[in-house]
């Protein structure tokens, strides 16, 4: 129609924000030593390197390539935003890697250790609302369309790989069960920001409930689901030759009969 302006489509960017107390970063550090303390002394060795690994590959992406490369990192004033990001890196790092190994492996406590992971996420916050309410928050943000893309490219090659196994391969036993990486991965990550989404962490500073649950379903689908099928072919290539506890299996065994292998147990 003559007379009207063209309307270009508004575009709206995904921003992960979490607020939170200095009190919520001390109680989570000590729940980091406690779970990786039952961890050992359930002889859960390979677990424990495996989340400390992936802690430090978060750091390594979160402070080297979202803010050092992306500048898509920001924080409040006044607080050091390297310690708070090896906090953050190391915290959900190693919790959720350590945790997706348990799952993986089919641990035969993966409901205790779940349980224990869900309740601290769920009961840190509102502890921190109570004991340390009178602190001065601290805001840290990022935001997500300067890397999303190469996210998502490296989700559709990680399934894709696990896909084309798939329908290559014969014998149904040595299938890849996709449909259980897919939940966990989205699991582990909907876990997580439902427990900030929750304890107002990851809602604070959002004016509507559409911001609050885009970042909770795209983050959910995309960000450690994105992981899943690397840390699976990981998984089998180290467990066809050793063990949890890091000494070399009696025989080793072929890469898909691995694969059959833990989809039997």
């Amino acid at each position: 129609m003559y007379g009207k302006e063209k309307m270009e489509p508004e575009i709206t960017e995904i921003i992960a924000r979490r607020q939170f107390m200095p009190l919520y970063i001390w109680l989570d550090i000590a729940f980091l030593l406690l779970f990786a303390g039952l961890l050992l002394s359930c002889k859960k060795y390979m677990t424990v390197l495996v989340g400390l690994c992936f802690g430090i590959i978060y750091m390594l992406v979160d402070y080297g390539i979202f803010h050092l490369v992306c500048h898509a990192r920001s924080i409040s004033p006044g607080h050091g935003l390297f310690w708070v990001l090896l906090w953050m890196s190391m915290s959900y790092g190693f919790t959720n890697f350590a945790w997706i190994w348990l799952w993986i492996s089919r641990d035969r406590h993966i409901f205790e250790w779940s349980l224990l992971i869900l309740l601290w996420w769920f009961c840190c916050p509102l502890l921190v609302q109570t004991f340390g309410a009178d602190q001065t928050p601290i805001v840290i943000e990022r935001t997500t369309g300067a890397y999303h893309g190469y996210m998502a490219l490296l989700l559709f090659i990680g399934y894709g790989i696990l896909i084309v196994y798939n329908l290559r391969q014969p014998d149904h036993d040595k299938h890849i069960r996709i449909p259980w990486l897919l939940a966990m991965g989205i699991l582990v990550q909907f876990g997580w920001e439902a427990g900030l989404l929750i304890g107002g962490i990851r809602s604070a500073g959002f004016a509507t409930t559409e911001q609050k649950l885009s970042t909770l379903l795209v983050n959910s689908l995309l960000e450690t689901n994105l992981g899943m099928p690397y840390i699976y072919l990981l998984f089998i290539a180290y467990s066809r030759r050793f063990t949890e506890q890091l000494k070399r299996r009696p025989q080793v065994i072929g890469f898909t009969d691995r694969i059959r292998e833990n989809n039997q147990e």
